[in-house]
């Protein structure tokens, strides 16, 4: 037997570990299981290349609670260790056994998926245990060791009796820990971290069903045998090849992954890559709501199939946070408890990466089907126009698939669209204008009045759609959008065959005058036009510029792209070729006039969706009394 002092750089580590160099105590079995996980992949590797001359055979991971010791057990059946290995990799606290194995293999081991720090990985068992016991027999012909140290930097390190190959960790729970020797507690801390380690998880046991007799009564009852509880799936599809996978089986892991989620995902793409760096995982497109915020923290970040944090931000594309999935990379730097990214380089490369992929996918589905991506679009548009806002990379390929639909259910890309609107959509300067609408329920009488002159009204409904065509117009100078309710439209549907007004300049004058006296000067400006006289007598507009710009201002709830607060400001637009403005114009009677101007207006307020409140009731009660 021998005794000695743990080899740290400071007087106790131990208090240090507690507090400080993990921010989450649950974490210490991923680490002990990760370790187990090592030390097995460890000792196949060594048998696949004929140093370890032993049958490798089928192991598995033990997890077992002693609740009336107080005991938590991780067992495997990996590479042990020696007496003097425990002093090197235990005792001298900052070595790595992982760092040392990989550089002394690091030809034949580069694909062995080897993962652990054994050395601080080991160590986070102290932040529950007051105790901790290590037992282990090495593959190679020596005797087996126990170590045990209750948590200060004094330990104790004697032969043991064990036979069989491995290590077993005994962890004391300590008084303040006592929730983790609760079955259902451990369980979920296997299935959060451990769910698809490459190396089976045993659990306890279940209940399995023995096959039904072929010559079985028909009252015969289903007899049933305890089995041991695998709780993880050690080959998750991400580690397989795409052509090894169906539709069907994407679909099964997705399930895995979210077995609360009930609706199928859209399409997934399937990420590989080997150089420069390692990265694999699959991400689906799942239906979108319009709220941005509620898709968030959905993909589970994996470094070699042990689950790290489901916070990716930095590594996959910020418009991209709002997918699920998984992303599994060894390239991915952490600190030394794995929990939070750290700043490198290869963090923006494999961002990049992500990003090219997931575009060269959705050109893939767009031309291999295009029916079926323009069914899909309003459920992924909200991601798409976002990347395209926040990725110059992607904005850069999405001209090839992002579409553009109209209020009749037709899709064009931008450049589809330019050609569509060419002939008959052009400003005075010879801009192409593109009308769209925000909804086509309250903005119906406009899109109307654009649809029987022949024009194209888009339908962009997304909440960022003011950023999107800001940023189309700037790479696009000869095209300019005007939503279909704006202050422009109005000058362009009058520019094929502008109507003279019937009106004298003086009527037309005289008539100004009075609207502006009865019309709110503080929200609106009135505006006359000769228009076609079965038009409305009296439409709303909105500036272009000031209406997209307090859009831009409520995007995201306090502004996610940090505008500020814009009044409301309106035009008045009268149709002076209306019998209701010649009405007005030659009524002596003050009053009525004052009516007729209020009840236009209101009925105009409705069409824009503006009549609200008191105003509303007002407009109720005196539109009944016209009636009577």
């Amino acid at each position: 037997m021998s005794t000695g002092k743990i080899n740290v750089s400071v007087e106790n580590i131990f208090p240090l570990i507690k507090k400080f160099l993990y921010s989450d105590h649950e974490i210490f079995l991923r680490e002990l299981v990760s370790n187990a996980t090592d030390a097995t992949l460890k000792l196949k590797h060594l048998t696949s290349i004929g140093e370890a001359k032993v049958d490798y055979g089928s192991p598995r991971i033990e997890v077992k609670i002693d609740k009336e010791g107080k005991k938590l057990h991780i067992i495997d059946q990996g590479l042990g260790m020696t007496a003097d290995e425990v002093e090197k990799y235990i005792n001298q606290v900052a070595f790595s056994g992982a760092e040392e194995f990989l550089e002394k293999y690091k030809d034949s081991a580069k694909d062995s998926g080897i993962i652990g720090h054994f050395g601080l990985g080991f160590y986070s068992a102290f932040m529950v245990a007051s105790k901790v016991e290590i037992i282990t027999k090495s593959y190679k012909d020596e005797p087996a060791a126990h170590w045990t140290c209750d948590g200060s930097p004094e330990f104790t390190l004697e032969a043991a009796d064990k036979t069989d190959r491995g290590t077993e960790i005994i962890l004391h729970i300590a008084e303040d820990s006592l929730e983790f020797l609760e079955e259902f507690k451990i369980r979920e801390l296997l299935t959060k971290y451990n769910k698809f380690m490459p190396i089976p998880i045993k659990f306890g046991t279940k209940q399995q069903a023995l096959p039904k007799p072929e010559d079985a009564p028909e009252d015969y009852k289903t007899e049933y045998e305890e089995v041991d509880n695998i709780i993880n799936n050690p080959t998750p599809a991400w580690t397989k090849q795409p052509v090894d996978l169906t539709d069907e089986d994407y679909k099964n892991f997705y399930r895995e992954l979210y077995p609360m989620q009930f609706e199928e995902p859209l399409f997934n793409i399937h990420l590989n890559v080997d150089y420069p760096f390692n990265l694999t995982g699959i991400l689906y497109f799942p239906k979108m709501s319009s709220d941005m915020q509620m898709q968030k923290d959905k993909i589970q970040l994996y470094q070699n199939q042990v689950f790290v944090t489901d916070n990716v931000e930095g590594i996959v594309p910020e418009f991209l946070v709002m997918l699920k999935g998984v992303i599994d990379s060894p390239d991915i730097p952490l600190n030394v408890s794995r929990s939070y990214l750290q700043a490198d380089g290869n963090v923006k490369k494999i961002s990049n990466y992500i990003t090219r992929k997931v575009a060269d996918k959705l050109k893939s589905l767009f031309n291999e089907n295009r029916d079926d991506f323009e069914k899909k679009w309003n459920d992924i548009k909200i991601v798409l126009e976002y990347g395209m806002l926040s990725e110059p990379k992607f904005y850069e390929k999405a001209g090839d698939f992002v579409l553009y639909p109209t209020v009749d259910d037709k899709y064009y890309t931008l450049a589809e669209l330019k050609e569509a609107i060419t002939a008959n959509q052009t400003d005075k300067n010879g801009k192409l204008v593109v009308l769209y609408a925000s909804n086509k329920e309250t903005q119906h009488s406009y899109i109307d009045i654009a649809k029987e002159k022949g024009y194209e009204v888009l339908l962009l409904d997304s909440p960022i759609v003011s950023h999107l065509i800001q940023k189309l117009e700037q790479d696009n100078e000869n095209m300019t959008f005007t939503r279909v309710d704006s202050d422009h439209i109005d000058k362009l549907i009058q520019k094929e065959d502008a109507q003279i007004s019937k009106l004298s300049e003086d009527e037309s004058s005289k008539l100004k005058t009075v609207l502006e006296e009865l019309v709110p000067k503080a929200t609106y400006t009135v505006q006359l036009e000769p228009m076609d006289s079965a038009m409305a007598p009296f439409m709303i507009t909105q500036p272009e510029f000031m209406r997209r710009m307090k859009e831009m201002g409520q995007t995201g709830g306090g502004g996610m792209f940090g505008m500020g607060n814009f009044p409301e400001m309106y035009n008045l637009v009268v149709n002076t070729n209306s019998e209701l403005a010649a009405t007005i114009l030659h009524t002596d009677d003050k009053s009525t006039q004052e009516r007729l101007v209020k009840q236009a207006l209101d009925l105009a307020k409705i069409s824009q969706g503006l009549l609200k409140g008191e105003e509303l009731t007002a407009f109720v009660k005196r539109s009944f009394e016209l009636i009577k």
